[in-house]
């Protein structure tokens, strides 16, 4: 037994001089290259932009998005640096969430300038439409290379599947689970208790009647319907979804980096809900948005309600599926009220 536990000893210590030995010839080599294929630029955005900004803005693509008409090409974070007086740096990339949030705000060192972050809070996430997406498997694999340890173990732990690489086909199954399964809160009356039978009623059964001149099934709209439902029809259990989890996490690493947060909880296409779907779905929207206002709104932190902001849906840029995209009017409205919010520290 003895001999066992001094050749343990003795791999384990050979292998941390490999280690040591391999991470500068890895980290001065190959590191950036990995990071780039993996689409992890926003590592070295984050790396220039901590010393010289005192407030950064976390995002993905409704920071990133304008509209083809649009004078103003602007970003809602550009849109926040020029309305306020601090310096504000754009951490913002394609698809990502409250995950990729927590490790790059682990990777905000003591001696940056940084006092805020801003931090996007996209309802959607939630839902488990987004939590199963086919593009959680790269997204979880790009993270890896944001923990904060030696280059060479993220490197490590990339080549060695050290990340959740779940099959897409397992992913899509988990997210018919939670259609089916999950319960929505919507009033006893209602006879829709889950995505799946709403979802079923609205495609197959056409409950809401939408036809065209001809009388025939006018499918482009029944489609979009079923696009809000699957979206938006749900309850966020506070003990169980992940989404929570990355923003408690982000609370708790900002309250010990002594960072003020600022939540942006962007806006939806109600409009659209309402007029597709019906008050019953919108009602669900504004519940999951009354509880991420109530559990995030504490001493320390501020969440900006932009729910609603957008009220026009014609300035959303996608006006055939669901997104938080929106033409210049749109980012000005969430903009202003962020910087309206959150004047104390952007001020």
């Amino acid at each position: 037994m003895a001999k066992l536990v001094y050749k343990l000893a003795m791999a384990a210590v050979l292998l941390a001089a490999i280690v040591w030995v391999a991470n500068p010839l890895y980290t001065h080599y190959f590191f950036k290259n990995d990071v780039l294929e993996a689409k992890g630029k926003l590592l070295f955005d984050l790396d220039s932009l901590q010393y010289t900004n005192e407030v950064l803005y976390f995002g993905e693509s409704s920071d990133l998005t304008i509209a083809e008409t649009d004078t103003c090409q602007w970003s809602i974070s550009q849109m926040i640096d020029k309305l306020s007086p601090k310096n504000v740096g754009r951490v913002s990339t394609h698809a990502i969430h409250g995950a990729t949030y927590v490790k790059l705000i682990q990777n905000i060192k003591p001696d940056s300038k940084v006092k805020t972050i801003i931090v996007t809070l996209n309802l959607r996430s939630f839902g488990a439409d987004w939590i199963h997406s086919r593009l959680e498997t790269p997204l979880m694999k790009t993270n890896v290379l944001y923990e904060p340890m030696p280059p060479i173990l993220r490197r490590l732990q990339v080549v060695f599947n050290g990340y959740d690489n779940t099959q897409t086909d397992i992913r899509e199954e988990r997210r018919m689970q939670h259609w089916q399964h999950d319960k929505i809160n919507v009033p006893d009356t209602f006879p829709y208790k889950n995505v799946n039978d709403w979802d079923m009623a609205a495609g197959k059964d056409n409950i809401y009647n939408y036809v065209l001149p001809n009388g025939a099934r006018n499918d482009p709209k029944i489609e979009l319907a079923c696009h809000y439902i699957k979206t938006y029809a749900f309850s966020i259990d506070v003990d169980k979804n992940p989404r929570i989890a990355d923003f408690d996490k982000i609370v708790a690493l900002a309250k010990t980096k002594k960072l003020n947060v600022v939540f942006n909880l962007l806006a939806e296409n109600l409009e659209y809900a309402d007029s597709l779907v019906g008050p019953v779905l919108v009602n669900l929207m504004r519940q999951n948005r009354d509880l991420l206002v109530k559990r995030y709104t504490q001493p320390g932190v501020i969440v900006v309600d932009n729910l609603e902001t957008v009220t026009n849906g014609l300035d959303f840029t996608d006006q055939n599926w669901t997104t938080e995209h929106y033409n210049q009017t749109g980012r000005w409205l969430v903009a202003r009220n962020v910087v309206s919010k959150a004047d104390v520290w952007l001020k």
